[in-house]
């Protein structure tokens, strides 16, 4: 695989990252002994459009399609109206909790979420793990809660959420915004 221009980006937790192109696209490059787990999850969630694509992977390198785009929490300071990519936002967690994924990040999804065009994407996929009982918009729920984004009066909402993860009781949550 032909990378070039290799620049440090940021390190994460359990990674350190840099971007490069390939191909003449910017791309991220992770490297991180949890590659293969991540790419799993990136080969397994290519059908949606919130995540990004996977280019190549071994044991501790990923390389993936580079997210451009604000992250949440600067989204949410500068915008006045951010209704419409909160909803957006649960609405990509309620297909995770579809797909019994629970992703994890999105009680503090700060660096998790990037937004950019009025879309927005998800990242960081590696610790995602398979379960009976997603939380993805429970989860999301609390972190709008925290931020005052959605008011607490929701919580019985989530509550028959959480007990019955059906789409009528994912549309009440959906329309108390």
């Amino acid at each position: 695989m032909q990378l070039k221009s290799l620049k440090y980006f940021s390190k994460g937790k359990r990674s350190k990252v840099y971007t490069a192109l390939y191909k003449n696209k910017k791309v991220i490059v992770k490297y991180s002994n949890r590659s293969l787990i991540e790419a799993k999850w990136l080969k397994k969630l290519k059908k949606l459009k919130f995540i990004p694509k996977l280019i190549s992977s071994d044991k501790n390198t990923l390389v993936m399609e580079f997210i451009e785009g604000k992250t949440i929490n600067d989204y949410i300071k500068k915008t006045k109206n951010p209704k419409l990519i909160l909803k957006q936002i649960l609405k990509q967690c309620y297909e995770l909790d579809k797909l019994e994924i629970n992703k994890l990040e999105l009680t503090n999804p700060y660096k998790h979420i990037l937004i950019k065009n009025k879309k927005a994407k998800m990242i960081d996929f590696e610790r995602c793990y398979k379960t009976e009982n997603p939380k993805n918009v429970t989860q999301f729920t609390e972190f709008l809660m925290r931020k005052r984004l959605i008011d607490r009066k929701i919580t019985p909402l989530l509550k028959n959420y959480k007990k019955n993860k059906t789409k009528t009781n994912f549309s009440k949550i959906l329309s108390s915004f």
